[in-house]
């Protein structure tokens, strides 16, 4: 406490004592009142460590999918509104991928374990194979600066398309996608197709069609590429995915997998973009596609009188 000394300038009265007893009159009535030990901080509970911002499985955003995610673009909100995106899954990077300096380049060994991860959980979540419907998947990484302060979190996270064959359209979707292809009916599921050739032949758009309307092509499953498969390009490349797809139609159809089957039906083989190839996704869409025939049922099952050979 600062003490401060009496000195009184010239022509003016003061009464020393006098003050001092006011002064500590004023002191007196300044004492603890009942229950107050004078120590402002020794009952307070100690505050938690700070700890940096992590996402939540299981809720929607506004938001775009994007490679990396600042809290600042965080916008939860109610799986019942209106959103664009859909956390499945919240994994945590360990190991070297952890003690990196940066958060993992998307062909990274840390990376490709996180897409693997996010492939196995958005299939648990939507109750079968995602690539079986009208979905696509990907991984956002903490930002660098989050990645900087300790964020070792990686989002899983599905979204709704328009269509998967034509460059299909993000679809602004209401309702969760938790168990959205586990029905068999499911309208996410892909289905039958209506296939148009531009003037070179190749294919121009595929635009889907029920099974009981006239089609020409169908969804039959998936197909999982070798790990070491490198994405196709030139027709000799193209033919491995081909002949992969050929296997796959003939489990769904019936139709013995032998050399005739290449002149019983065309295939359409759809693996992902490269993007997500260099991530480690190896699953191929296939499709069993007869140019020129108008068919009004699916052919799942029906065996080798649905598909005679055209010609050897």
């Amino acid at each position: 406490m600062r003490h401060w000394r009496a000195r009184p300038g010239p022509g003016l009265g003061f009464d020393l004592a006098a003050t001092l007893g006011v002064m500590l009159l004023v002191a007196a009535g300044c004492g603890n009142p009942g229950n107050v030990d004078g120590d402002l901080t020794n009952d307070w509970g100690a505050m938690a460590p700070a700890t940096g911002f992590e996402p939540a499985a299981g809720t929607c955003h506004l938001a775009n999918f994007a490679a990396t995610g600042p809290r600042a673009t965080y916008e939860e909100v109610a799986c019942s509104v209106q959103h664009r995106t859909e956390t499945v899954h919240v994994g945590t990077y360990t190991g070297t991928a952890a003690d990196a300096e940066q958060p993992p380049a998307e062909t990274s060994t840390g990376a490709r374990a996180a897409y693997r991860t996010c492939d196995e959980k958005t299939t648990a979540y939507v109750g079968a194979p995602w690539r079986t419907g009208r979905l696509w998947i990907g991984v956002t990484h903490p930002s660098p600066a989050a990645w900087s302060g300790g964020a070792r979190w990686f989002r899983c996270d599905v979204v709704e398309l328009d269509s998967i064959e034509d460059n299909g359209a993000l679809v602004e979707r209401q309702g969760s996608l938790r168990g959205a292809l586990a029905a068999a009916n499911s309208d996410l599921a892909l289905g039958c197709y209506a296939i148009k050739l531009d003037d070179s032949g190749a294919i121009d758009t595929m635009p889907p069609a029920a099974c009981s309307d006239k089609h020409n092509a169908e969804f039959t499953g998936v197909w999982d590429a070798p790990d070491d498969a490198s994405y196709p390009k030139g027709d000799a490349a193209w033919e491995e995915f081909h002949d992969g797809c050929r296997t796959v139609v003939s489990a769904y159809t019936g139709v013995p997998d032998d050399k005739n089957l290449q002149y019983r039906t065309g295939v359409v083989s759809l693996p992902g973009n490269t993007d997500v190839w260099a991530q480690g996704d190896r699953g191929v869409r296939c499709y069993l596609w007869l140019d020129g025939a108008e068919l009004t049922s699916s052919l799942k099952g029906k065996g080798a009188t649905s598909l005679p050979v055209q010609y050897k």
